[in-house]
Protein backbone atom coordinates (compact mmCIF):
# COMPACT_ATOMS: atom_id res chain seq x y z
CA UNK A 1 0.00 0.00 0.00
CA UNK A 2 2.90 2.32 0.48
CA UNK A 3 4.04 1.78 -3.02
CA UNK A 4 0.86 3.19 -4.24
CA UNK A 5 0.88 5.89 -1.90
CA UNK A 6 4.42 7.23 -3.22
CA UNK A 7 4.12 6.50 -6.99
CA UNK A 8 0.18 7.56 -7.83
CA UNK A 9 0.65 9.38 -11.03
CA UNK A 10 -1.42 11.94 -9.43
CA UNK A 11 1.74 13.25 -7.50
CA UNK A 12 3.96 15.89 -8.56
CA UNK A 13 6.98 14.36 -6.85
CA UNK A 14 7.78 11.14 -5.96
CA UNK A 15 10.04 10.84 -2.84
CA UNK A 16 10.67 7.07 -3.31
CA UNK A 17 12.97 6.79 -6.97
CA UNK A 18 16.88 6.00 -6.18
CA UNK A 19 19.32 8.09 -7.59
CA UNK A 20 20.23 5.39 -10.30
CA UNK A 21 16.81 4.97 -11.50
CA UNK A 22 16.17 8.75 -11.78
CA UNK A 23 19.41 9.28 -13.78
CA UNK A 24 18.55 6.25 -16.10
CA UNK A 25 15.04 7.57 -16.67
CA UNK A 26 15.99 11.28 -17.50
CA UNK A 27 17.19 11.06 -20.86
CA UNK A 28 14.58 8.94 -22.30
CA UNK A 29 11.98 11.04 -20.62
CA UNK A 30 12.90 14.02 -22.53
CA UNK A 31 13.48 12.39 -25.84
CA UNK A 32 11.38 9.34 -25.75
CA UNK A 33 8.49 11.16 -27.72
CA UNK A 34 11.03 13.06 -29.90
CA UNK A 35 10.26 12.84 -33.76
CA UNK A 36 11.08 14.21 -37.25
CA UNK A 37 8.78 17.80 -36.17
CA UNK A 38 11.65 19.15 -33.80
CA UNK A 39 10.10 18.05 -30.73
CA UNK A 40 13.61 16.95 -29.46
CA UNK A 41 14.91 20.41 -30.41
CA UNK A 42 12.40 22.33 -28.39
CA UNK A 43 12.94 19.84 -25.70
CA UNK A 44 16.06 20.84 -25.25
CA UNK A 45 15.84 24.36 -25.75
CA UNK A 46 13.16 24.10 -23.20
CA UNK A 47 15.56 22.72 -20.91
CA UNK A 48 18.25 25.30 -21.20
CA UNK A 49 15.57 27.92 -21.28
CA UNK A 50 14.07 26.75 -17.64
CA UNK A 51 17.37 26.12 -16.04
CA UNK A 52 18.76 29.70 -17.31
CA UNK A 53 15.83 31.26 -15.77
CA UNK A 54 14.99 28.96 -12.62
CA UNK A 55 18.86 29.87 -11.57
CA UNK A 56 19.05 33.41 -12.30
CA UNK A 57 15.82 34.28 -10.15
CA UNK A 58 17.52 31.53 -7.43
CA UNK A 59 20.62 33.87 -7.64
CA UNK A 60 18.92 37.45 -7.49
CA UNK A 61 16.58 36.37 -4.49
CA UNK A 62 19.26 34.37 -2.89
CA UNK A 63 21.66 37.06 -3.11
CA UNK A 64 18.40 39.31 -1.59
CA UNK A 65 17.94 37.11 0.96
CA UNK A 66 21.71 36.70 2.00
CA UNK A 67 21.59 40.91 2.44
CA UNK A 68 18.39 40.26 4.69
CA UNK A 69 20.57 37.85 6.53
CA UNK A 70 17.73 35.19 5.30
CA UNK A 71 18.64 31.27 4.82
CA UNK A 72 19.09 31.28 1.00
CA UNK A 73 16.60 28.43 0.53
CA UNK A 74 13.79 31.38 1.27
CA UNK A 75 14.95 32.76 -1.78
CA UNK A 76 14.24 29.55 -3.66
CA UNK A 77 11.11 29.26 -2.75
CA UNK A 78 10.02 32.35 -3.63
CA UNK A 79 11.11 32.18 -7.01
CA UNK A 80 9.48 28.42 -7.47
CA UNK A 81 6.42 30.74 -6.33
CA UNK A 82 7.65 33.53 -8.98
CA UNK A 83 8.17 30.77 -12.19
CA UNK A 84 5.09 28.58 -11.01
CA UNK A 85 1.67 28.92 -13.20
CA UNK A 86 0.28 30.62 -10.55
CA UNK A 87 1.74 33.70 -11.02
CA UNK A 88 4.72 34.05 -14.42
CA UNK A 89 3.72 30.58 -15.71
CA UNK A 90 7.32 29.89 -16.65
CA UNK A 91 7.46 26.31 -14.63
CA UNK A 92 4.56 24.21 -15.68
CA UNK A 93 4.16 20.91 -14.10
CA UNK A 94 0.52 19.96 -15.13
CA UNK A 95 -0.56 18.86 -18.56
CA UNK A 96 -4.03 20.55 -17.99
CA UNK A 97 -5.47 23.65 -16.21
CA UNK A 98 -2.25 25.79 -16.12
CA UNK A 99 -2.06 28.27 -19.16
CA UNK A 100 1.69 28.40 -20.48
CA UNK A 101 3.25 31.94 -20.56
CA UNK A 102 3.24 33.04 -23.97
CA UNK A 103 5.93 34.78 -24.69
CA UNK A 104 8.55 31.89 -23.35
CA UNK A 105 6.49 29.62 -26.40
CA UNK A 106 6.84 32.05 -28.66
CA UNK A 107 10.56 32.65 -27.95
CA UNK A 108 11.03 28.82 -27.99
CA UNK A 109 9.26 28.30 -31.53
CA UNK A 110 11.57 31.85 -32.99
CA UNK A 111 14.91 29.61 -31.18
CA UNK A 112 14.17 26.23 -32.91
CA UNK A 113 11.75 26.61 -35.59
CA UNK A 114 9.54 24.09 -34.14
CA UNK A 115 5.26 24.57 -34.46
CA UNK A 116 3.60 26.19 -31.50
CA UNK A 117 1.70 22.45 -30.94
CA UNK A 118 5.21 20.72 -30.87
CA UNK A 119 6.59 23.57 -28.70
CA UNK A 120 4.15 23.50 -26.30
CA UNK A 121 3.72 19.55 -25.88
CA UNK A 122 7.33 19.89 -24.95
CA UNK A 123 7.04 22.03 -22.55
CA UNK A 124 4.13 20.67 -21.01
CA UNK A 125 5.27 16.85 -20.77
CA UNK A 126 9.11 16.87 -21.09
CA UNK A 127 9.84 19.62 -19.10
CA UNK A 128 8.23 18.40 -15.92
CA UNK A 129 9.64 15.36 -15.74
CA UNK A 130 12.63 16.35 -16.25
CA UNK A 131 12.13 18.67 -13.04
CA UNK A 132 10.48 16.47 -10.89
CA UNK A 133 13.68 13.70 -11.66
CA UNK A 134 15.83 16.94 -11.16
CA UNK A 135 13.94 17.48 -7.77
CA UNK A 136 14.04 13.91 -6.24
CA UNK A 137 17.85 13.63 -7.30
CA UNK A 138 18.32 16.80 -5.44
CA UNK A 139 16.13 15.20 -2.20
CA UNK A 140 18.15 12.38 -2.28
CA UNK A 141 21.68 14.17 -2.42
CA UNK A 142 20.84 16.77 0.32
CA UNK A 143 19.87 13.99 2.39
CA UNK A 144 22.57 11.79 1.65
CA UNK A 145 25.24 14.77 2.22
CA UNK A 146 23.14 15.83 5.59
CA UNK A 147 23.94 12.34 6.81
CA UNK A 148 27.76 12.85 6.20
CA UNK A 149 28.04 16.27 7.64
CA UNK A 150 25.92 14.31 11.01
CA UNK A 151 27.82 12.52 13.79
CA UNK A 152 26.27 9.07 14.13
CA UNK A 153 27.41 9.09 17.95
CA UNK A 154 25.84 12.59 18.86
CA UNK A 155 22.15 11.18 16.82
CA UNK A 156 22.49 8.03 19.08
CA UNK A 157 23.45 10.43 22.32
CA UNK A 158 20.33 12.14 21.29
CA UNK A 159 17.91 9.44 20.28
CA UNK A 160 15.34 9.60 23.03
CA UNK A 161 15.42 13.51 22.70
CA UNK A 162 14.62 13.14 19.34
CA UNK A 163 12.26 10.43 19.95
CA UNK A 164 9.99 12.26 22.45
CA UNK A 165 9.82 15.63 20.38
CA UNK A 166 9.12 13.62 16.85
CA UNK A 167 5.90 11.69 19.14
CA UNK A 168 4.82 14.40 20.48
CA UNK A 169 5.77 16.44 17.33
CA UNK A 170 3.02 14.11 15.48
CA UNK A 171 0.42 13.20 18.12
CA UNK A 172 -0.37 16.63 19.64
CA UNK A 173 -0.83 18.57 15.56
CA UNK A 174 -2.76 15.00 14.52
CA UNK A 175 -5.28 15.72 17.67
CA UNK A 176 -5.68 19.34 17.85
CA UNK A 177 -6.18 19.65 14.14
CA UNK A 178 -9.04 16.89 14.19
CA UNK A 179 -10.58 17.76 17.02
CA UNK A 180 -10.88 21.53 16.01
CA UNK A 181 -12.28 20.77 12.34
CA UNK A 182 -14.26 18.30 13.77
CA UNK A 183 -16.31 20.48 16.74
CA UNK A 184 -15.38 23.76 15.28
CA UNK A 185 -16.14 23.61 11.67
CA UNK A 186 -18.35 20.50 11.33
CA UNK A 187 -16.05 18.50 9.19
CA UNK A 188 -16.75 15.20 8.71
CA UNK A 189 -14.48 12.42 10.27
CA UNK A 190 -12.59 10.96 7.93
CA UNK A 191 -11.21 14.58 5.70
CA UNK A 192 -10.41 15.74 9.79
CA UNK A 193 -8.20 12.64 10.32
CA UNK A 194 -6.52 13.31 6.98
CA UNK A 195 -6.07 17.06 7.57
CA UNK A 196 -5.01 15.98 10.99
CA UNK A 197 -2.37 13.48 9.29
CA UNK A 198 -1.43 16.44 7.03
CA UNK A 199 -0.40 18.50 9.88
CA UNK A 200 2.13 15.73 11.26
CA UNK A 201 4.52 16.42 8.34
CA UNK A 202 7.88 17.95 8.73
CA UNK A 203 10.04 18.41 5.54
CA UNK A 204 13.65 17.38 7.10
CA UNK A 205 15.06 18.61 3.39
CA UNK A 206 14.00 22.33 4.13
CA UNK A 207 15.14 22.00 7.91
CA UNK A 208 18.29 19.93 6.76
CA UNK A 209 19.25 23.12 4.14
CA UNK A 210 18.55 25.82 6.75
CA UNK A 211 20.45 24.05 9.60
CA UNK A 212 23.67 23.64 7.17
CA UNK A 213 23.24 27.72 5.77
CA UNK A 214 23.49 28.92 9.35
CA UNK A 215 26.06 26.56 10.49
CA UNK A 216 24.00 24.64 13.15
CA UNK A 217 23.95 20.89 11.83
CA UNK A 218 25.92 19.37 14.54
CA UNK A 219 24.93 21.34 17.21
CA UNK A 220 22.94 19.53 20.12
CA UNK A 221 19.83 21.20 19.03
CA UNK A 222 20.79 20.44 15.33
CA UNK A 223 20.92 16.94 15.71
CA UNK A 224 17.82 16.76 18.31
CA UNK A 225 15.72 18.08 15.36
CA UNK A 226 17.59 15.95 12.55
CA UNK A 227 16.83 12.82 14.41
CA UNK A 228 12.90 14.17 15.14
CA UNK A 229 12.34 15.13 11.64
CA UNK A 230 13.45 11.53 10.66
CA UNK A 231 10.92 9.78 12.86
CA UNK A 232 8.75 12.20 12.61
CA UNK A 233 8.63 11.30 8.86
CA UNK A 234 8.67 7.49 9.60
CA UNK A 235 5.07 8.29 11.96
CA UNK A 236 4.00 10.71 9.29
CA UNK A 237 3.29 7.29 7.02
CA UNK A 238 2.26 5.58 9.61
CA UNK A 239 -0.50 7.73 10.31
CA UNK A 240 -1.02 8.69 6.59
CA UNK A 241 -1.77 4.93 6.23
CA UNK A 242 -3.65 4.26 8.34
CA UNK A 243 -6.01 7.10 7.48
CA UNK A 244 -6.00 6.12 3.36
CA UNK A 245 -6.66 2.66 5.14
CA UNK A 246 -9.74 3.87 6.90
CA UNK A 247 -10.99 5.03 3.90
CA UNK A 248 -10.63 2.10 1.18
CA UNK A 249 -11.59 -0.55 4.25
CA UNK A 250 -13.52 1.29 6.75
CA UNK A 251 -10.46 -0.05 9.24
CA UNK A 252 -7.17 0.17 10.55
CA UNK A 253 -4.86 -2.20 9.48
CA UNK A 254 -2.54 -3.16 12.74
CA UNK A 255 -0.64 -5.41 10.84
CA UNK A 256 0.89 -2.33 8.56
CA UNK A 257 2.03 -0.50 11.66
CA UNK A 258 3.98 -3.50 13.18
CA UNK A 259 5.41 -4.00 9.63
CA UNK A 260 6.11 -0.43 9.64
CA UNK A 261 7.57 -0.16 13.07
CA UNK A 262 9.61 -3.20 12.70
CA UNK A 263 11.11 -2.23 9.18
CA UNK A 264 12.00 1.26 10.46
CA UNK A 265 13.44 -0.23 13.59
CA UNK A 266 15.69 -2.87 11.66
CA UNK A 267 16.71 -0.58 8.95
CA UNK A 268 18.43 1.65 11.48
CA UNK A 269 20.25 -0.61 13.16
CA UNK A 270 21.27 -1.73 9.88
CA UNK A 271 22.79 1.49 9.56
CA UNK A 272 24.28 1.76 12.97
CA UNK A 273 26.15 -1.85 12.43
CA UNK A 274 27.61 -1.05 8.70
CA UNK A 275 29.37 2.08 10.03
CA UNK A 276 31.05 -0.37 12.36
CA UNK A 277 31.40 -2.72 9.56
CA UNK A 278 31.40 -1.35 6.12
CA UNK A 279 33.75 1.67 6.81
CA UNK A 280 36.87 0.32 6.65
CA UNK A 281 36.09 -2.24 3.42
CA UNK A 282 35.01 0.67 1.75
CA UNK A 283 38.32 2.30 2.96
CA UNK A 284 40.20 -0.42 1.46
CA UNK A 285 38.55 -0.91 -1.22
CA UNK A 286 39.13 2.70 -2.37
CA UNK A 287 42.78 2.64 -1.61
CA UNK A 288 42.80 -0.16 -4.34
CA UNK A 289 41.38 1.37 -6.89
CA UNK A 290 43.38 3.48 -9.48
CA UNK A 291 40.25 5.38 -10.84
CA UNK A 292 39.94 8.99 -9.82
CA UNK A 293 36.41 8.45 -10.23
CA UNK A 294 35.57 5.40 -7.95
CA UNK A 295 34.81 7.34 -5.01
CA UNK A 296 32.23 9.34 -6.17
CA UNK A 297 30.76 6.09 -8.32
CA UNK A 298 31.13 3.91 -5.44
CA UNK A 299 29.07 6.66 -3.25
CA UNK A 300 26.55 6.92 -5.82
CA UNK A 301 26.38 3.35 -5.77
CA UNK A 302 26.21 2.84 -1.98
CA UNK A 303 23.99 5.76 -2.02
CA UNK A 304 21.07 3.97 -4.27
CA UNK A 305 21.19 0.47 -2.72
CA UNK A 306 20.55 2.32 0.43
CA UNK A 307 17.85 4.08 -1.29
CA UNK A 308 16.46 0.97 -2.81
CA UNK A 309 16.59 -1.43 0.02
CA UNK A 310 14.93 1.61 1.89
CA UNK A 311 11.68 1.58 -0.71
CA UNK A 312 12.31 -2.33 -1.18
CA UNK A 313 10.73 -2.76 2.81
CA UNK A 314 7.81 0.18 2.55
CA UNK A 315 10.18 3.73 4.04
CA UNK A 316 10.46 6.82 2.41
CA UNK A 317 14.15 6.72 -0.37
CA UNK A 318 15.61 9.87 1.51
CA UNK A 319 15.84 7.72 4.68
CA UNK A 320 18.23 5.21 2.97
CA UNK A 321 19.84 8.23 0.95
CA UNK A 322 20.31 9.84 5.17
CA UNK A 323 21.31 6.29 5.85
CA UNK A 324 24.19 6.11 3.21
CA UNK A 325 25.19 9.45 4.23
CA UNK A 326 25.62 8.64 7.77
CA UNK A 327 28.05 5.34 6.79
CA UNK A 328 29.88 6.87 4.60
CA UNK A 329 30.46 9.87 7.19
CA UNK A 330 32.05 7.93 9.50
CA UNK A 331 35.36 6.45 6.57
CA UNK A 332 38.13 8.99 6.27
CA UNK A 333 36.94 9.88 3.18
CA UNK A 334 34.33 12.19 4.40
CA UNK A 335 35.37 15.69 3.79
CA UNK A 336 36.56 14.24 0.12
CA UNK A 337 32.76 13.38 -0.46
CA UNK A 338 31.13 16.75 0.74
CA UNK A 339 33.66 18.26 -1.70
CA UNK A 340 32.95 16.09 -4.39
CA UNK A 341 28.88 16.17 -3.87
CA UNK A 342 29.02 19.91 -3.45
CA UNK A 343 28.53 21.13 -7.00
CA UNK A 344 26.11 18.68 -7.80
CA UNK A 345 24.18 19.29 -4.46
CA UNK A 346 23.93 23.09 -5.52
CA UNK A 347 22.78 22.54 -8.78
CA UNK A 348 19.62 19.87 -7.96
CA UNK A 349 18.93 21.48 -4.35
CA UNK A 350 17.97 24.48 -6.26
CA UNK A 351 15.99 22.80 -8.85
CA UNK A 352 13.88 20.86 -5.94
CA UNK A 353 13.39 24.16 -3.58
CA UNK A 354 11.83 25.48 -6.49
CA UNK A 355 9.79 23.53 -7.94
CA UNK A 356 8.42 23.16 -4.42
CA UNK A 357 7.43 26.70 -4.56
CA UNK A 358 6.65 26.25 -8.38
CA UNK A 359 3.80 23.45 -7.32
CA UNK A 360 1.90 25.93 -4.95
CA UNK A 361 -0.99 27.37 -5.84
CA UNK A 362 -1.01 31.23 -4.79
CA UNK A 363 -4.46 31.58 -6.16
CA UNK A 364 -5.94 29.86 -3.38
CA UNK A 365 -4.77 32.66 -1.00
CA UNK A 366 -7.50 35.33 -2.84
CA UNK A 367 -9.98 36.45 -0.42
CA UNK A 368 -12.25 38.08 -3.09
CA UNK A 369 -12.59 34.52 -4.60
CA UNK A 370 -15.91 32.92 -2.44
CA UNK A 371 -14.78 28.90 -3.01
CA UNK A 372 -11.37 30.53 -0.95
CA UNK A 373 -13.20 32.26 1.64
CA UNK A 374 -13.99 29.44 4.03
CA UNK A 375 -10.66 27.80 3.31
CA UNK A 376 -8.69 30.66 4.42
CA UNK A 377 -10.49 30.67 7.74
CA UNK A 378 -10.02 26.81 8.08
CA UNK A 379 -5.80 27.87 7.48
CA UNK A 380 -5.85 30.16 9.52
CA UNK A 381 -6.38 27.86 12.25
CA UNK A 382 -4.67 24.97 10.92
CA UNK A 383 -1.65 27.74 10.55
CA UNK A 384 -1.89 27.97 14.36
CA UNK A 385 -2.12 24.22 15.25
CA UNK A 386 0.91 23.46 12.88
CA UNK A 387 3.20 25.86 14.67
CA UNK A 388 2.12 25.59 18.18
CA UNK A 389 2.14 21.31 17.76
CA UNK A 390 5.73 21.62 16.53
CA UNK A 391 6.71 24.23 19.32
CA UNK A 392 5.02 21.73 21.82
CA UNK A 393 7.34 19.17 20.87
CA UNK A 394 10.44 21.24 21.36
CA UNK A 395 9.69 21.41 25.22
CA UNK A 396 9.15 18.18 26.05
CA UNK A 397 12.94 17.63 25.43
CA UNK A 398 14.00 16.84 29.18
CA UNK A 399 17.64 17.56 29.91
CA UNK A 400 20.03 18.90 32.44
CA UNK A 401 22.04 20.99 30.18
CA UNK A 402 20.81 24.30 28.99
CA UNK A 403 19.35 23.81 25.38
CA UNK A 404 16.77 26.01 23.30
CA UNK A 405 13.54 24.37 23.08
CA UNK A 406 12.26 26.87 21.31
CA UNK A 407 14.73 26.31 18.56
CA UNK A 408 14.40 22.62 18.12
CA UNK A 409 10.28 22.76 18.15
CA UNK A 410 10.56 25.47 15.08
CA UNK A 411 12.87 23.14 13.25
CA UNK A 412 9.73 20.61 13.07
CA UNK A 413 7.80 23.58 11.19
CA UNK A 414 8.29 23.32 7.66
CA UNK A 415 5.73 20.83 5.88
CA UNK A 416 7.21 21.62 2.32
CA UNK A 417 6.55 19.20 -0.02
CA UNK A 418 5.90 16.45 2.55
CA UNK A 419 2.95 18.50 3.01
CA UNK A 420 2.07 18.81 -0.96
CA UNK A 421 1.99 15.13 -0.99
CA UNK A 422 -0.59 14.85 1.83
CA UNK A 423 -2.31 17.45 0.13
CA UNK A 424 -2.22 15.73 -3.36
CA UNK A 425 -3.44 12.18 -1.74
CA UNK A 426 -6.26 13.63 -0.23
CA UNK A 427 -7.36 15.59 -3.36
CA UNK A 428 -7.03 12.37 -5.33
CA UNK A 429 -8.95 9.84 -2.98
CA UNK A 430 -12.03 12.63 -2.97
CA UNK A 431 -11.94 12.40 0.97
CA UNK A 432 -11.21 16.60 0.98
CA UNK A 433 -13.44 19.00 0.23
CA UNK A 434 -12.10 22.18 -2.02
CA UNK A 435 -12.00 24.17 0.60
CA UNK A 436 -10.34 22.04 3.00
CA UNK A 437 -7.53 21.12 0.57
CA UNK A 438 -7.50 24.80 -0.11
CA UNK A 439 -6.52 25.42 3.72
CA UNK A 440 -4.07 22.21 3.86
CA UNK A 441 -2.66 23.95 0.92
CA UNK A 442 -2.35 27.90 2.79
CA UNK A 443 -1.32 26.05 6.14
CA UNK A 444 2.10 24.31 3.54
CA UNK A 445 2.75 27.31 2.09
CA UNK A 446 2.98 29.75 5.73
CA UNK A 447 4.97 27.18 7.41
CA UNK A 448 7.12 26.38 4.68
CA UNK A 449 7.83 30.50 4.07
CA UNK A 450 8.08 31.43 7.82
CA UNK A 451 10.18 28.01 9.10
CA UNK A 452 13.84 29.27 7.63
CA UNK A 453 13.13 33.02 8.88
CA UNK A 454 11.86 32.20 12.28
CA UNK A 455 15.04 28.87 12.75
CA UNK A 456 17.29 31.70 11.63
CA UNK A 457 16.53 34.32 14.67
CA UNK A 458 15.35 31.23 17.35
CA UNK A 459 18.87 29.03 16.38
CA UNK A 460 21.38 29.66 18.96
CA UNK A 461 23.73 32.64 17.75
CA UNK A 462 27.03 31.40 18.91
CA UNK A 463 26.45 28.12 17.21
CA UNK A 464 25.93 29.62 13.94
CA UNK A 465 28.20 32.26 14.10
CA UNK A 466 31.30 30.31 15.02
CA UNK A 467 30.85 28.92 11.34
CA UNK A 468 29.37 31.18 9.77
CA UNK A 469 29.93 34.91 11.48
CA UNK A 470 30.60 36.02 8.40
CA UNK A 471 27.63 35.26 5.59
CA UNK A 472 29.07 36.65 2.61
CA UNK A 473 32.13 35.26 3.49
CA UNK A 474 31.60 31.78 5.00
CA UNK A 475 28.63 31.12 2.49
CA UNK A 476 29.54 31.93 -0.49
CA UNK A 477 28.97 28.33 -2.01
CA UNK A 478 25.41 28.60 -0.67
CA UNK A 479 25.09 32.31 -1.98
CA UNK A 480 26.73 31.29 -5.36
CA UNK A 481 24.35 28.65 -6.33
CA UNK A 482 21.35 28.49 -4.40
Amino acid sequence: MLDAIFTAKTLELNLDLPIFSLLYRLPTSLLAEADSGGEEKATIAALVGTAGIIFIFSVILGEICIRLKLPTVLGDLVAGMLLGGSVLGFIVFSSEGIEVNRALLNGLEFVTGASSTVVEQAYRFQMKDFLDTSANIGLLALLFTTGLESDLKELIRVGTQATTVAITGVTVPFVLGTVVLIQFFGVATIPALFAGAALTATSIGITAKVLQDIGGLNSEEGQIILGAAILDDILGIIVLADVLSLIQTGEIEITNILYLLTSASLFVLGAVFLTKVFGSVFVSLINKIKNPAALMLLAIIFLNSCALLATAIGLEAILGAFAAGLVLGETEFQEKLQSLFEPFIFVYTTIFFVTIGAKVDLSVLNPTVAANQKGLIIAACLIVIAILGKIIAGFTVFTDKPINRLAIGTGMIPRGEVGLVFAGLGATTGALSNSLDAAIIIMVIVTTLIAPIMLRFVFPSSEAEDDCEDIERDCVPVSKFN
